[in-house]
């Protein structure tokens, strides 16, 4: 994002609009959830949180709410996007991986791009819990937050929907491929 301090009146508006039609499209993702409340948080959120929410539209997330924190006050967003999402691919896993391979190198890595859009990699479980709301990535993949002993051995994992399944999968950190990106997560 280019300007980090300032979210103009109508990019917050054009942004809570798209967030609107999408909540109320998908409703299964968020029964119990009114959109009133949502929109009244997001009109109080730190202007990062709203950088990082339209950071994660721009990239073709189409981020929606899947949960509530009870304990922390906050609504949990996802990137839905029924494929991983597009302007996130052909990443590698993260720092240490792009600076390992010798040619052919990606543009980014994914850890850097989550931190500089201020969100967090789905893990597991969450990537999990995504497809118990819908079918994801049936043409992609998406790499999710790797343990540390798997990363420090050189690898990394990815999911993806296949046959009906969701298949947990791992790599050399340092592959990268043009349907392979990253979903996250966002708390407000």
């Amino acid at each position: 994002m280019n300007n980090r301090r300032k979210l103009s009146a109508g990019l917050q508006e054009t942004l809570f609009n798209t967030l609107q039609v999408r909540f109320e499209k998908y409703m299964n993702r968020h029964q119990r959830l009114e959109w009133k409340h949502v929109q009244s948080k997001l009109a109080g959120a730190p202007i990062e949180k709203l950088h990082s929410l339209l950071e994660m539209e721009q990239t073709g997330g189409e981020p929606d709410v899947v949960g509530y924190d009870t304990l922390t006050n906050e609504y949990i967003f996802f990137d839905c996007s029924a494929e991983s999402p597009k302007g996130r691919r052909s990443v590698c896993y993260d720092r240490d991986a792009l600076e390992s391979r010798k040619e052919h190198k990606p543009k980014e890595n994914a850890l850097d791009l989550v931190a500089k859009m201020g969100i967090e990699l789905l893990n597991e479980f969450q990537y999990r819990e995504l497809q118990k709301l819908g079918e994801f990535d049936l043409k992609t993949s998406s790499w999710i937050k790797t343990p540390a002993d798997i990363r420090e051995r050189g690898g990394a994992l990815f999911c993806d929907r296949r046959y009906g399944h969701i298949f947990v999968y791992h790599n050399g950190a340092e592959s990268y491929y043009a349907a392979r990106g990253f979903r996250g997560l966002l708390r407000i």
